[in-house]
């Protein structure tokens, strides 16, 4: 029996003298080590995944951009949403390793599934879209059930006396997160799109690779295992709160007609709980008061990787030299400006702004947060008004689209019945009249159009049906008295991946075949017209194209970001003449216009985020700091909300959009700026002093000190 008990002091004595070991050079645990590397690959796992979701739900999916948008944001409000969850279950239930341990494996089916739902020949559309969805269920209920654990598992591996020590590892530990934030938010994009497979954008390898990162985190977790200080659950301090909450309300609800009225609606927990509960739930209670338009700042600022995104997709990618950025790509600025304006705010603004005899407070600085975010979205806002000058806006309802190509031998005129549209004569073998809009009686119209063409008038009986648009091809007449109109429906949707379409019209008295890349097309002889196809952006010098009797390579030059062409094919001797045409303009709207409004957001964030955080961490007392953390966490799950009712329900157009919600944030900020002024910093380390407990947080008879309210607690300054 003896041995046995030295067998198991021995033991502990080496696990003891594992947890005290260093990382060289250093006066941290080894352990730190795992937790860093875990988080590194797990931010990883997460941004990666996000950086394409979008674009995965708009070309993948096939779902429009408001409800990519819509479920983009229900998704990170969800992800924001669960570490309550994970915290009751660490605090109360499992402990914080267990926690980490077992919602990281639900994390890792998570990804599985969600990229199994991504192979096209794993079921139909609606086999696609439920794996998506539960897959995004448990990541969400993962990632967010791990948020709360993490950090706090981190800061437990520190003897009390390593306050140094502990401070540096958090900004260490933020480090991990933006740059497994940067690095997957550039090479997911690449896998996305550079790597084909099934015959097209690579989701599944996109997908996976953040699976694998995600399955790398758990082993270096689960590797530093016997290295680990781990506490055990001290129960929730939130499920107190809530408890002391309800019975202040009950107790007032049943006594209230009985008893003295009391100066504060909590006091009525008294009989039940101790002052100090009841006077550091006052003070909680006041910063999340504070809390209340926080939620408008994560509106904005979660719109990275949606709508700002989607603005990404219409704009030239080309930075020259053979450089092309991806739209997706574009995310990793925010976590690339944050590496870099810390220390620029830290070391630099911060302090000019105090030589300056400027006061910054924290809620000075979040309010400032929020102005510049304000400004992101007015950068936005112009980057948009120019951007969606090269787009066809799709017609409304009875209306419809119409241009006209001329592919006569000499000028046409073209004559619908009550419209003056295309008045003026149309000069063969140009480019297209333009999109003009054609009023309609009803939801389709038979229209007698008249085409003049060397003294001679042929009519057209052509249908036109609504929010349509149509390219109306005048031909040559096969035979005396036969039609010269050939009425086409067009695509006029820009490609979410930069990508250009192209269609071919045959004039050849032969069938033709057109390769273009790697995508092939059929155009019949006399005067048919292909289908569109989508080519990724870049130079086409030697696309084919075959003939029953020949065949002919051609050179179609450029096909830029987001340009429709129309490329018409004629016999000419024994070449093929080509002409190509653009029905809709290029993007020609750099990328690199994004950059100011991606430089004022991560200013905000810096001044705002942070901030915030340091100011309810120094205004929480030390039993309540996880409530106000939940707290914080839940303004960014309604940001999403907000996004979310607005994405479905605003209707607007989106530079109007993005200008609302400048506005509105600017409203909340005078807001907040109210409500700031008006409240008083306090010490909450001075609770200490001015309360004597018996430790177990329950009711004890108090001193004469037991007596003082919130407003003695040693104050700092407003605002």
């Amino acid at each position: 029996m003896g041995k046995m008990k030295d067998k198991d002091v021995d033991a502990e004595k080496y696990e003891k003298a594992q947890r005290s070991q260093k990382l060289c050079g250093t006066n941290y645990p080894v352990s730190i080590a795992f937790i860093v590397v875990n988080e590194f690959c797990e931010r990883f796992s997460y941004y990666g995944m996000k950086a394409v979701l979008t674009l995965y739900f708009m070309n993948y999916l096939h779902w429009d951009k408001n409800l990519s948008t819509a479920i983009y944001h229900a998704f990170s409000g969800l992800c924001y949403f669960t570490p309550l969850l994970g915290a009751l279950i660490a605090d109360s239930w499992l402990g914080k390793f267990k926690t980490i341990i077992y919602l990281s494996i639900v994390y890792v089916i998570g990804h599985v599934v969600k990229s199994v739902g991504a192979i096209p020949d794993v079921g139909d559309s609606t086999v696609h879209i439920a794996l998506s969805m539960v897959g995004l269920g448990l990541i969400a209920l993962g990632t967010g059930g791990i948020k709360p654990c993490v950090a706090a598992f981190g800061g437990d591996q520190f003897d009390e006396d390593n306050i140094d020590e502990r401070r540096k590892f958090f900004s260490i530990f933020y480090m991990s997160i933006n740059a497994g934030s940067v690095l997957s938010t550039i090479i997911t994009p690449i896998l996305r799109g550079d790597v084909q497979c099934f015959g097209g954008d690579c989701y599944a390898l996109a997908f996976g690779v953040p699976a694998a990162l995600m399955v790398i985190a758990l082993v270096v977790f689960i590797s530093g295992s016997g290295l680990y200080k781990k506490s055990p659950p001290e129960g929730n301090v939130l499920v107190r709160v809530c408890k002391c909450i309800g019975f202040a309300i009950s107790n007032r609800w049943r006594n209230s007609k009985k008893s003295p009225k009391r100066s504060h609606w909590l006091d009525w927990a008294e009989e039940k709980y101790s002052k100090r509960l009841i006077q550091e739930i006052k003070m909680v209670f006041r910063v999340l008061v504070l809390y209340i338009p926080l939620p408008m700042f994560w509106a904005l600022f979660d719109q990275q990787g949606s709508r700002w995104t989607l603005q990404a997709t219409r704009m030239n990618m080309d930075f020259g030299g053979g450089f092309i950025i991806k739209p997706d790509q574009m995310q990793m600025l925010n976590a690339l400006l944050i590496l870099v304006f810390i220390p620029i705010f830290d070391m630099g603004i911060y302090p000019l702004v105090g030589l300056c005899r400027i006061k910054l407070t924290p809620l000075k600085k979040m309010a400032t947060g929020m102005i510049l975010a304000a400004l992101a979205f007015c950068a936005a806002t112009v980057v948009e008004v120019y951007v969606i000058k090269t787009v066809v806006e799709p017609p409304p309802a009875k209306e419809s689209l119409v241009q006209v190509y001329n592919l006569m031998d000499s000028d046409v005129t073209v004559q619908f019945p009550a419209h003056t549209i295309f008045s003026e004569p149309l000069k063969p073998y140009e480019e297209p009249s333009g999109y003009s809009s054609l009023p309609l009686t009803g939801d389709s119209q038979l229209q007698n159009v008249i085409v003049s063409h060397n003294g001679e008038n042929y009519q057209c009986r052509l249908t036109f049906t609504e929010r349509t648009a149509y390219s109306l091809l005048l031909r040559p007449p096969a035979q005396p008295g036969s039609s010269v109109c050939n009425l086409v429906k067009d695509h006029i949707t820009k490609s979410e991946t930069g990508a250009a379409y192209i269609r071919f019209i045959n004039t050849h008295t032969e069938n033709i075949n057109v390769t273009v890349g790697t995508e092939e097309v059929y155009a019949s002889a006399n005067y048919g017209i292909s289908h569109n196809i989508s080519v990724p952006r870049g130079e086409y010098n030697k696309a084919v194209c075959v003939t029953d009797s020949k065949e002919y390579e051609i050179d179609l030059g450029l096909l830029d970001f987001g340009a429709f062409y129309t490329v018409i094919l004629s016999e000419a001797g024994n070449n093929l003449a080509v002409k190509k045409m653009e029905d809709i303009q290029a993007n020609n709207i750099h990328i690199g216009w994004q950059i100011p409004q991606y430089v004022f957001l991560t200013a905000g964030e810096v001044m705002f985020s942070i901030t915030g955080l340091e100011f309810s961490y120094s205004q929480a007392p030390a039993s309540m700091k996880s409530v106000l953390q939940a707290g914080w966490l839940m303004t960014v799950a309604f940001g999403n909300v907000i996004v979310l009712i607005v994405a479905e329900g605003a209707g607007m157009e989106q530079w109007v959009e993005f200008l609302l919600f400048a506005a509105l944030l600017v409203a909340v900020s005078i807001i907040f700026s109210i409500m700031a002024y008006f409240y008083t910093y306090v010490d909450a380390d001075q609770l200490d002093k001015l309360f004597k407990e018996d430790g177990d947080g329950g009711k004890v008879e108090s001193s004469k000190k037991d007596e003082v309210s919130l407003g003695e607690i040693p104050k700092q300054t407003k605002m």
